[in-house]
C-alpha cells in the first residue's frame, strides 16, 4: 500500500505504512476498579495523529513523530475474527482510535473504508470510527449493514479554537455528521473532554442544540461524557509544548487511577449541566455514559450506576440489539458478568 505524503505539520509530515506486529486487538480498560470502564476493544491500526490537541496523551506516550498506518487489513481482520469467534454469544465493540484519529488519514490511506466493509460481514462485532476530522467521503457509498458507528469527539467552538489545533471546525464536524447519518450509519457522540472556562455553560448548551439540529437522536447509538484528565507528568509537557494553553491553570486533584482531574464538585456540576441539556433532545432509549468516572459520580448524575464494567458492556449490547437488531442473539447479562470475572483475574495477575 502506497501513500502520498500528507501536508501535516511539524514531525508528523511523514506518513508510513507498516506491517502488523504482535497483538493488535486489546481491551481498553482501567486497572483501578473504582472507575467504570465501558470495556470497548481497540484495534491498533493507526499510530499517531496529525492533529495537535493540547491535552492529548499521545505527546506523553509516542516518541516517534512519524504517523503510521498498518497496511495489511487482512492480518488485522484475521485477528479480529479469531477473537470474536471465541465468544460468539457476545457483541464486541471495536474502535481504531486508541493511538490516533480513525479518519484523519482516510484520504491518504483508505483504511477505514476497508474496515467498514470487513465489519459489515461480521455477526457479533461493531466497528467504531472516532474522529475530530471531516474526512468521511470514502464512507458515504459503502455497504456497511449498520455494523459501523461513526463517532465524533465534540467540543465547544472556543475549546476547538484554543486546544484542538488542526482539527475540523465544529461546523465541519456537524456537516460530516449529517452526511454520514444520511448514508445510514449509526452515530456516536463523545462530549469529552469537557473543559472548564468562563462561559462554558452557555457554550455547551449551544453545542448540544447544534448537534441535535443536525442528527436525530434515533440514529445516535451512544453518547459519552467526560472531563479533562491526564497523567501528572503531562502537565509540564502541555506547558512546554503549548505555552498559550490555559488548561493547567485550573484546580485539579490526583485520582485513584493516578490521573489529574477537576475536583469532584466541579466535574459533577459540569456533567449535570450537560446531561440536563441532552435530556431536552434524547429519549430514555439513548445510552448515555460517563467515561472513566467513579460509581458515586454516576449516581449523582444519572441516579444509578452499572454494577460492573461487565454490566456496562452488557448495556451497550442490549441497547444495540433492542434498537437496531445488531448482534447474533439477544444478549444475556450472565455472559458479560463472566467476562468481567475473567478480566479481573487477568488484571490482578498483571498488577503483580
Amino acid at each position: 500500500m502506497n501513500f502520498r505524503r500528507a501536508n501535516f505539520k511539524d514531525g508528523k509530515r511523514e506518513l508510513h505504512s507498516i506491517p502488523k506486529r504482535g497483538q493488535a486487538m486489546n481491551t481498553c480498560a482501567t486497572l483501578n476498579e473504582k472507575y467504570l470502564c465501558c470495556r470497548v476493544h481497540v484495534l491498533k491500526s493507526v499510530h499517531n495523529c496529525p492533529f495537535e490537541c493540547t491535552y492529548c496523551f499521545l505527546q506523553n506516550y509516542l516518541t516517534d513523530g512519524a504517523t503510521k498506518i498498518v497496511e495489511d487489513i487482512h492480518t488485522l481482520m484475521s485477528e479480529v475474527r479469531e477473537r470474536i469467534s471465541q465468544e460468539p454469544e457476545r457483541l464486541f465493540r471495536v474502535g481504531t482510535w486508541e493511538l490516533g484519529d480513525s479518519l484523519a488519514l482516510e484520504q491518504e490511506s483508505g483504511q477505514a473504508a476497508q474496515l467498514v466493509q470487513e465489519f459489515s460481514k461480521l455477526g457479533n462485532a461493531v466497528l467504531e470510527l472516532k474522529t475530530k476530522s471531516d474526512c468521511v467521503a470514502s464512507l458515504l457509498h459503502l455497504k456497511h449493514n449498520e455494523k459501523t458507528v461513526v463517532s465524533w469527539s465534540l467540543n465547544t467552538e472556543q475549546v476547538i479554537a484554543a486546544e484542538e489545533h488542526g482539527t475540523a471546525s465544529l461546523t465541519e464536524r456537524l456537516e460530516s455528521i449529517g452526511k454520514v447519518s444520511r448514508a445510514g450509519y449509526l452515530i456516536g457522540l463523545h462530549f469529552d473532554p469537557m473543559i472548564f472556562y468562563k462561559g462554558w455553560e452557555g457554550d455547551y448548551e449551544s453545542l448540544v442544540r447544534q448537534v441535535f439540529e443536525t442528527v436525530s437522536p434515533e440514529r445516535v447509538a451512544w453518547i459519552s461524557v467526560g472531563s479533562l484528565r491526564f497523567n501528572p507528568e503531562m502537565r509540564k509537557k502541555i506547558e512546554n509544548n503549548y505555552p498559550d494553553s490555559r488548561l493547567t491553570c485550573a484546580e485539579m486533584v490526583q485520582g485513584d487511577d493516578a490521573k489529574m482531574r477537576y475536583v469532584k464538585p466541579l466535574r459533577v456540576s459540569m456533567y449535570k449541566h450537560l446531561y440536563h441539556e441532552l435530556k431536552k433532545y434524547i429519549s430514555i432509549e439513548n445510552l448515555v455514559y460517563l467515561c472513566m468516572e467513579r460509581w458515586d459520580v454516576w449516581d449523582r448524575i444519572f441516579g444509578y450506576h452499572p454494577d460492573s464494567a461487565g454490566h456496562l458492556d452488557y448495556l451497550f449490547a442490549k441497547s444495540l440489539y433492542e434498537r437496531y437488531g445488531i448482534g447474533n442473539r439477544k444478549p444475556e447479562i450472565k455472559i458479560y458478568n463472566n467476562i468481567r470475572t475473567q478480566n479481573n483475574k487477568l488484571q490482578k495477575t498483571n498488577i503483580k
